[in-house]
C-alpha cells in the first residue's frame, strides 16, 4: 500500500493512493474473472487524481456489502 500525504491533508481516509498500490502477484491471488474486473477498475481509476480515485472508491464501497458486489458495480461504470 502506498499512502498519500495529500489525501491525509484533505482528511480523506484511508489515505491510500490506489494507482500506486498494487502487487506483482495478482494472478496468484485472484480468479481470472476477478483479475479481469480489477484490471477494468484500475483502467477507470488511473486517469483520476488520487483524491478523486479515493473518493470514488469510498463512495462505491459504502454502497456495497461484498467485494463481489463492489466489483460488479464498478464493472458497470
Amino acid at each position: 500500500l502506498h499512502l498519500d500525504r495529500r489525501l491525509m491533508e484533505k482528511r480523506i481516509f484511508p489515505a491510500i493512493d490506489v494507482n500506486k498500490s498494487r502487487t506483482r502477484k495478482e494472478e496468484l491471488l485472484l480468479s481470472p474473472e476477478d483479475l479481469e474486473r480489477i484490471w477494468l477498475l484500475l483502467r477507470v481509476l488511473s486517469p483520476l487524481e488520487p483524491s478523486e480515485a479515493a473518493d470514488l472508491l469510498i463512495s462505491k464501497l459504502k454502497k456495497t456489502k461484498t467485494n463481489d458486489e463492489f466489483l460488479a458495480l464498478m464493472q458497470k461504470m
